[in-house]
Parts: structure tokens; sequence; C-alpha cells
């Protein structure tokens, strides 16, 4: 057995934030969030359909019908956000979110991002950006900590 280099807690949740993902139903991306406090999971959520609800893989992708790109018109989609179930898998199962911290595969969107200000969430670490600009805004102005995960060589592997 080899001793590989045991990943930072951010590689660490980062890398569940991928399996999470593989839950999507999502045809476009397969987005998951995992909040976490004191080093601990309180939530994961995935994007998908809502509970009891067609998935986009039967029903279709409304987004693409109507040629709707990324970042715009969020209503007109069958999926709830990645992070939007994670915060409501916490007050689903009565846990509170004060103080945490969000890891997710994307930077939020507005509407994600006003969910994630007003559950209390305190700082968020992402991967890959998404062209919502109101977003990153909103969230420097509520004093969210935000930050763009960046691997160290020894979180490779």
């Amino acid at each position: 057995m080899t001793d590989a280099p045991r990943p930072s807690w951010d590689a660490y949740f980062m890398e569940l934030t991928d399996v999470v993902a593989k839950r999507s139903t999502c045809l476009r991306r397969h987005i998951g969030a995992v909040i976490v406090r004191d080093k601990r999971i309180l939530t994961t959520g995935y994007n998908g359909a809502p509970a009891g609800v067609k998935h986009c893989s039967e029903a279709g992708c409304l987004r693409e019908q109507r040629h709707i790109p990324s970042g715009e018109r969020h209503e007109l989609c069958r999926a709830i956000h990645a992070e939007q179930n994670a915060i409501i898998q916490g007050a689903l199962h009565g846990i509170g979110l004060g103080g945490s911290t969000l890891y997710c595969t994307n930077h939020p969107c507005v509407l994600c991002a006003k969910m994630l200000i007003n559950a209390g969430i305190k700082k968020v670490v992402y991967r890959c950006d998404y062209p919502d600009l109101l977003s990153a805004e909103l969230l420097q102005e509520a004093g969210v900590d935000v930050v763009q995960f960046i691997p160290e060589k020894s979180d490779q592997g």
C-alpha cells in the first residue's frame, strides 16, 4: 500500500461535490453541493427535478428546447439547483446552516446566492465559474467569503 498524500479539507470536500454531482438528472451540467460546518457535513444537494416530478432525462430540457443560454432565465427550468437542494435538505431535517461553508462544483447563480446569504452561509468555495456577475456582487456585499478552489500539488494525488 502506498502512502498517498492526505488531501486538505478543501480538497476533501470538493471531491465530495463531484460524487454528489453524479446524482444530477440535469441534461446540461451536473452540479454538486456540500454544506459543512466545523469540518462536518451538514447537507448535500445536486441539481435535478423536485421530488415526485419527472426528471429532465424523461421530460426533456426546456432550456435546450428554447435555446436559453446558461446563466439566464433560471425560472425556465424543471430542476432545482444543487445549492437550493442542500439548503432545502437543511430545512426539511431541521439543520441550521448559519455560519457554515458551501462547497460547490460551480459558482452560485444569483438566485442561489440570495438563498445562501439568507441561510447564513459565511463562505463559498467553488471550482468553476458561472456567468452571473450579480451573484458575485451580492455575495461580496453581504460579506460572504467567496474562494475559487485551486488544488495544491499535494491535493492532486
